[in-house]
């Protein structure tokens, strides 16, 4: 099964690495989206379905952190996956994350294999 994945960071290039490493990772992705904050993801969600979202916390207008708890409190999206990729790696933030609604937390820098466990953990529970 195809996946259709939404990538949340401020940076373009960061976006860009995280595209091309879910590709070289060989997970089966049929559509990657975009959005530079939470705001700009909402708003992507509104119009397309995705099954992960892959989400940054440090991001002007809308962080990370907000942007799980919006998710969290729409019914809509409150089941979808959120994978959290950060340099932000604190056993504080990351329970904080994960206690948030956050299914998995990916400390930057990544290898894609270790990207691509943590993204088929996360569907294998889903779709368990």
């Amino acid at each position: 099964m195809a996946y259709r994945v939404l990538v949340v960071d401020d940076s373009p290039a960061m976006r860009a690495f995280i595209r091309r490493v879910i590709q070289i990772s060989g997970f089966d992705c049929s559509q990657c989206f975009e959005a530079g904050n939470g705001e700009e993801a909402l708003s992507l969600l509104d119009r397309e379905w995705v099954d992960l979202v892959m989400t940054d916390i440090n991001m002007p207008r809308m962080d990370g952190e907000e942007f799980v708890r919006r998710l969290e409190s729409n019914p809509r999206l409150s089941s979808l996956p959120v994978l959290v990729v950060s340099t932000d790696s604190t056993e504080k933030r990351i329970h904080q994350m994960l206690t948030l609604g956050a299914k998995g937390y990916v400390r930057k820098p990544f290898t894609p294999e270790a990207l691509r466990e943590e993204l088929e953990r996360m569907l294998g529970e889903v779709h368990a």
